[in-house]
């Protein structure tokens, strides 16, 4: 059984909140283990993020220059999703996990 930590998904945020981020490959379940959201812009935005299509941050705020760190440990199955997206492309998702496989 290989363990791989990784990058689940890094990059700007679209304005749809139901953006597909990540899939869990074949044959592999995934441990989410951290998020962090960043702000880049002058202005408070907001983020939604849903894990296999339940919400754990709905709408919730990142002030200007800021950014909000969520801590988690939860485990996905093959084929399930995370989902996202924010009010503004100036909001950034890093999402961290470890595969297994």
């Amino acid at each position: 059984m290989a363990t791989t930590s990784k990058a689940l998904f890094r990059g700007a945020a679209t304005t749809t909140t139901t953006t597909l981020l990540y899939t869990v490959p074949a044959s592999t379940t995934t441990v989410v283990t951290d998020i962090v959201v960043t702000n880049t812009a002058g202005s408070a935005g907001t983020f939604t993020i849903s894990l296999n299509d339940v919400s754990i941050a709905t709408t919730v705020s990142v002030g200007a220059y800021d950014s909000t760190v969520i801590p988690l440990k939860q485990v996905l199955a093959t084929t399930q999703t995370i989902k996202g997206g924010a009010s503004a492309t100036t909001i950034n998702l890093h999402i961290s996990g470890v595969e297994i496989s």
